[in-house]
């Protein structure tokens, strides 16, 4: 309902921001659930709101819905974009605080982490004045130094792809153990195989990449979103809190 969508490879048809989309049923359910790649959906299934949803619909509005006070519709999609993001940074920061050898930046993360989960926890009005790209600055700078510590533990020169275009790339079997891979267009890349334990994928694009037979054990900051974006198989190497997407 909040979000629009282009009719693209990633959706069936146009809808715009806060209208119902057509398989959305009384019950607040997906019509279309079970079926959304073979309906022309696919970008519904890579899409991960890290639960804010949740959170602003049961907390912010106390569980009152946009179709039982349509008054407060408006309110409600201006909101859902910026706890998304605060969301996104609460699971970005915990997972850095299971990382043992960022301990050094901890205390600082667990700061961060009160301080972030506090300010989901205000009025609309407080949530939709946050600077909420000053916000990411400060914890990215947590998160770099916490990937910089783990990465560190990995014996050799690591390779830094921060922010590269590899769109397409021919990365088959290659060495990208503990490497920066932040932010980096890895669309359609051909990483068969390749060694990509211990590597920085925070906002790696990974769009129809190849990741059959590749190693993502350790691999840092990775997300459901991520892996359900991608290609693979059952020879996969996953870390153990993200599952085998259903369509691999």
């Amino acid at each position: 309902m909040a979000l629009p969508f282009a009719r693209s490879a990633d959706f069936a048809v146009n809808k715009p921001a806060g209208q119902p989309c057509s398989n959305l049923q009384s019950d607040f359910r997906c019509g279309i659930h079970a079926q959304l790649r073979d309906k022309g959906y696919p970008g519904c299934t890579v899409f991960d709101c890290f639960g804010a949803g949740q959170k602003v619909s049961q907390i912010t509005f106390g569980g009152t819905d946009w179709r039982q006070a349509p008054k407060t519709a408006r309110s409600m999609f201006e909101v859902f974009p910026v706890m998304r993001q605060l969301h996104e940074l609460l699971w970005y920061v915990t997972e850095a605080l299971d990382l043992a050898p960022a301990h050094p930046v901890h205390k600082e993360l667990r700061r961060a982490l009160a301080h972030i989960d506090g300010l989901t926890r205000g009025s609309p009005e407080s949530i939709t004045e946050l600077d909420v790209n000053a916000l990411r600055g400060e914890v990215n700078t947590l998160l770099l130094r916490a990937s910089e510590l783990v990465r560190a533990q990995v014996p050799g020169r690591k390779k830094n792809h921060r922010g590269a275009d590899l769109i397409g790339a021919k990365l088959s079997g290659a060495d990208l153990r503990g490497a920066s891979l932040r932010g980096a267009l890895l669309i359609a890349a051909d990483l068969i195989g390749a060694d990509l334990r211990d590597a920085d994928l925070i906002g790696a694009d990974l769009r129809d990449a190849d990741l059959s037979g590749a190693d993502l054990t350790g691999a840092l900051f990775l997300t459901q979103a991520q892996l359900n974006a991608a290609k693979g198989d059952a020879a996969t190497e996953l870390p153990p809190a993200l599952s085998r997407p259903a369509h691999w």
